[in-house]
């Protein structure tokens, strides 16, 4: 499994079925491509209409357009989204995003909290029931919350017991309330953040990548991190739209620089239109999981930037 370690503690069946979730989401590469896609509750509409985004993106089977014909190795989304597309998508790898909450109530307004929203026992009998591939499930933890108590209880049951099921776990971790201020994307507190996630006993814990002194983001400090989390795999958010070129050059140095294990991205890919969409994805895929240059990777955009 490329260096990836298995948990322990799993019926030998349940074991079988992580390994091959795990071989499926990182396309046998030990790297994972994770197209996120729980905007739409995140962000609301924020990211779906207006100024440079494709038209095409007013509608949420968008990104099940993009999902079904590009190379992700797991598309991230709400399991209500899931349930009433997948039917039409059954060849897409799902990963089940159990927490979110809208940007409506600002950290200033009060600390994040954001609670899950289906059982793993639903998550089970939509998984026997649907006929999908589910690889996984996602959750996002808020380090520095005042409640992030009963988060980090959320979070570390649902690993659990998603590892007793098969799937892998994502945690999104993201330090964030007054308690951490303007230091959201300091790189030591977001190495924390890494190893918390591996204290959860999370597969891939995904990070805002760090920034400088100067409000850079800096691939070198991802260093911290990666060793922070251990055998927990470090992905990075994408952040919001920006040029192709630029995201491609970043994720490159994030992974052979910062040492991170692949991506996780969402507004960069599915505000633009399904074909650029689709071009963009392999040129990600290039990078992250076939461990090219971003010379490559550029010629396979084949036009706009």
């Amino acid at each position: 499994m490329n260096g990836h370690s298995t948990p322990i503690g799993i019926p030998a069946e349940s074991r079988r079925r992580f390994e091959e979730n795990y071989r499926l989401a990182t396309q046998d590469k030990g790297r994972l491509f994770l197209m996120a896609g729980d905007q739409k509750v995140e962000h609301l509409n924020d990211d779906f209409i207006g100024g440079q985004v494709a038209s095409d993106d007013a509608d949420p089977e968008h990104l099940f357009h993009i999902a079904s014909e590009a190379p992700v190795g797991c598309f991230a989304t709400q399991l209500g989204l899931i349930s009433r597309y997948g039917m039409d998508y059954k060849d897409i790898p799902y990963l089940i995003k159990l927490n979110s909450k809208t940007h409506l109530v600002r950290s200033e307004q009060r600390d994040p909290l954001s609670l899950q929203w289906q059982s793993m026992e639903q998550v089970a009998e939509f998984v026997r029931y649907s006929g999908l591939r589910v690889v996984g499930v996602g959750y996002t933890i808020y380090p520095g919350s005042e409640y992030e108590a009963a988060m980090l209880t959320e979070a570390s049951r649902m690993i659990f017991t998603a590892h007793q099921m098969g799937l892998l776990a994502v945690i999104w971790a993201y330090p964030r309330g007054k308690a951490v201020g303007a230091r959201e994307q300091d790189a030591h507190l977001i190495a924390g953040a890494a190893g918390l996630g591996a204290c959860l006993g999370a597969d891939f814990v995904k990070v805002n990548p760090p920034l400088n002194t100067q409000g850079e983001m800096e691939a070198k400090l991802l260093g911290e991190a990666v060793a922070a989390a251990g055998r927990t795999q470090v992905i990075c958010a994408g952040g919001k739209e920006t040029s192709a070129e630029d995201f491609l050059q970043r994720l490159y140095d994030q992974i052979h620089t910062g040492g991170t294990a692949g991506c996780a991205t969402g507004r960069n890919v599915h505000q633009r239109s399904q074909q650029e969409a689709v071009r963009f994805c392999q040129a990600i895929h290039a990078i992250a999981v076939e461990n090219k240059g971003v010379d490559d990777a550029v010629k396979l955009l084949g036009g706009r930037t």
